[in-house]
């Protein structure tokens, strides 16, 4: 078991950084928010040059690697596209992506985006999506489906899994945008930075996001080696992920201040598209009730014991 992504993978995260920022960085999301079917024209482009669907997540170590690099610099930037979701499609289907969905009101964040989706419910029923309603705020529309087979087990880990790197890559930069906010804002004759109590909330933060990484890592290697328990350990996964992202986005609007809030502040995009990453398909008590039938009397393994 190793616990990081190769260098490789690092780097191609790197060069999706880079390209990300190049195509408009901040302003793809504000755009694509104004126009949601402009999302394939604003983001397909740069994610068909980085050879994005060439990946190979699901039966490829490497592939699956570079797309969790790929999910975590889409989320650093917020990017306006399902890029987690199509990185998960099955193998076994004519499909260009997949969404994890809960039974009752399957929805997810696609709005204006036309492709093939296949969903899976945590329990492995698949169904091919016919049609969608009303695109709602942060692209999140309910789906039509058409039942498929119950054949999915296999597939939801990793369509679990990947989302969970594209809320890292968002805490990355909440953070980030934070600590240089702080560190620029003065308040009583210093910055805002010098004062402890700022300094106790962002180490707390930064725990929250340092601790996911490391439990995002151990969950992409159980999920890539098709463990018995990859799907709870995808679960727990899920669940710290929430937590974390509550802490984080809570620190980071309090430094913050009113402006956190406003559109004008990166922030602000931030927080409001990491829901439908925090709320779909399992909220945190959902997702806590779930993972606690599923781990069983048994527990759970590994880091997350």
């Amino acid at each position: 078991m190793i616990l990081d992504l190769g260098e490789d993978a690092k780097e191609y995260g790197r060069q999706a950084l880079r390209a990300f920022e190049a195509a408009g960085g901040d302003q793809l999301v504000q755009q694509a928010e104004a126009k949601p079917d402009t999302r394939e024209v604003l983001a397909g482009p740069v994610l068909n040059e980085l050879g994005a669907w060439e990946l190979d997540a699901r039966t490829d170590s490497d592939g699956l690697e570079a797309a969790a690099a790929l999910c975590r610099s889409a989320g650093y930037w917020a990017l306006p596209y399902p890029v987690a979701e199509r990185l998960a499609r099955p193998v076994d289907l004519d499909t260009d992506g997949l969404i994890v969905v809960a039974p009752n009101r399957p929805a997810g964040a696609v709005g204006g985006v036309e492709t093939r989706w296949t969903t899976v419910t945590l329990d492995g029923a698949r169904s091919t999506v016919v049609g969608h309603g009303v695109t709602g705020p942060a692209f999140v529309t309910t789906l039509e489906l058409t039942e498929t087979d119950s054949e999915g087990a296999g597939d939801v880990a990793l369509g679990l899994v990947l989302p969970c790197w594209t809320l890292l890559g968002m805490l990355d930069r909440a953070l980030e945008l934070t600590i240089a906010h702080v560190s620029l804002r003065k308040q009583f004759g210093q910055t805002l930075s010098a004062f402890q109590g700022v300094q106790f909330q962002l180490t707390d933060a930064e725990v929250e996001r340092s601790g996911l990484e490391i439990l995002a890592k151990y969950a992409l290697w159980s999920a890539g080696s098709s463990k018995p328990e990859a799907l709870v350990d995808a679960l727990a996964l899920r669940m710290s992920a929430i937590e974390a992202a509550d802490v984080v986005f809570r620190v980071c609007h309090q430094l913050h201040g009113a402006v956190g809030f406003c559109d004008e502040t990166t922030l602000s995009w931030l927080s409001r598209h990491s829901q439908p990453l925090r709320r779909l398909p399992l909220g945190l008590s959902a997702t806590r009730d779930e993972l606690t039938r599923r781990a069983g009397r048994g527990g759970l393994r590994g880091l997350y014991a």
